[in-house]
């Protein structure tokens, strides 16, 4: 690359990501002002002091589908954030890992024997 072709590169990276600081702004000022301040999920309840440990995270999952009257919106703590999107990638793997879109399911059940087994202890 030439100098000039790296500076560009480099301001453009720049550039998109001050875009996306200013957006990301944006939409999290006005989740934080139409919401309370509790995760969605954990019901954890958030002070000025730890407010940046509330997420705005999208329902949708698109980043850029941010209706004003915040219905692809939700509050949640980092730590559910990080397990929604986790579930998220785990369920996009699970889908195309199998094949016919079969999902293996359990065999194993430890209480298939249960009554039998109460009703065995009872006469002891």
């Amino acid at each position: 690359m030439k100098r000039t072709d790296n500076d560009k590169f480099t301001q453009l990276a720049i550039e998109t990501q001050r875009a996306r600081e200013l957006r990301d702004q944006g939409y999290r000022e006005q989740a934080l002002k139409m919401y309370p301040h509790i995760c969605g999920r954990c019901a954890r309840e958030f002070a000025r002091e730890n407010l940046r440990e509330l997420t705005v995270h999208h329902r949708d999952h698109n980043h850029s589908n941010n209706p004003s009257d915040g219905s692809n919106w939700e509050l949640l703590c980092l730590y559910c954030h990080d397990n929604e999107h986790q579930r998220q990638i785990e369920a996009q793997q699970g889908n195309s890992s199998t094949s016919n879109n079969k999902r293996a399911t359990a065999t194993h059940n430890p209480f298939a024997d249960l009554k039998t087994m109460l009703s065995n202890k009872k006469k002891d």
